[in-house]
């Protein structure tokens, strides 16, 4: 008998198994961000270093060398034009750091199929979770440097988490997608990184959106990482309410993503085995 059969598809069969093993997530969710730092002298304190470094050097060269404006504000500071920067670069890091791991996450765990009854299907959400935690250091970098340099905090960041949420719930989707993809072409890992790569440009990170002539805008929003981008911007930066009904219509389209994504991964476990 094959432990890794298809399985139930139904979005309630995806809900049971995400609470019956919230505390294996959550275990293995740690290892996962712990053992990537063993052995190094400064350790966990990198996925602080690293977003930081990437922020000087991104705002050193767009609005230094290339002298980058984001609005048309004349006494914009380079700190103002940093921090609107950095919330773009959190949102597609949280993006990219998932879907980057994803094709190999089944193949770097073989012995988890061959071996012994695993919830597989959790492997996403362990992987969405490592980059979650790096996102939530580095929003907490942010809103000390936005504190430290504005004197106060916007009382709309309450409202990140529901921004995020549905972004997360799409991440899950594509990775479990991308998952089993991994399995049966192992070619599919190789053009991630470039993928990740154009849209870090062909999204809303390094320019605000009314930048772009306005024939151009539609598509731009066709970009999963558009709408979340602008949001989280207005919300911690702008101090301005979430669009609701926007961020309605992307939850429901984030949920559908995910159980299709769900949906092939059960559908396709059952052959994990033999081609591994």
């Amino acid at each position: 008998m094959n432990p890794h059969a298809a399985k139930p598809i139904s979005l309630a069969s995806l809900a049971r198994s995400m609470w019956s093993n919230r505390q294996l997530i959550l275990q293995m969710t740690k290892r996962d961000v712990i053992g990537r730092y063993k052995g190094s002298v400064m350790g966990v304190m990198w996925s602080l270093f690293n977003p930081l470094f990437l922020l000087l050097i991104y705002t050193f060269v767009f609005s230094v060398v290339f002298k980058a404006r984001w609005g048309t504000d004349l006494h914009e500071s380079k700190s103002q034009f940093a921090t609107l920067l950095f919330v773009g670069m959190i949102v597609h890091g949280l993006f990219a750091e998932t879907l980057n791991r994803a094709p190999g996450l089944i193949l770097s765990n073989v012995s988890y199929v061959k071996k012994i009854v695993f919830p597989l299907e959790i492997l996403p959400v362990v992987a969405d979770g490592a980059a979650l935690f790096h996102a939530i250091v580095s929003v907490l970098v942010l809103l000390i440097a936005f504190v430290l340099l504005n004197g106060y905090l916007q009382w709309t960041t309450v409202f990140l988490p529901l921004i995020l949420l549905p972004l997360l719930v799409l991440i899950l989707g594509a990775a479990w997608a991308l998952a089993s993809l991994g399995v049966y072409l192992r070619d599919v890992a190789q053009p991630i990184g470039l993928i990740m790569t154009v849209l870090l440009f062909a999204s809303p990170v390094f320019y605000p959106i009314t930048a772009l002539p306005e024939r151009i805008r539609p598509w731009l929003m066709l970009n999963p990482l558009t709408f979340v981008i602008e949001q989280a911007r207005a919300v911690l930066i702008f101090g301005q309410l979430p669009d609701w009904v926007g961020l309605a219509a992307y939850s429901l389209v984030s949920v559908f993503i995910a159980w299709v994504g769900y949906a092939w991964f059960q559908k396709t476990r059952k052959g994990f085995a033999n081609v591994l």
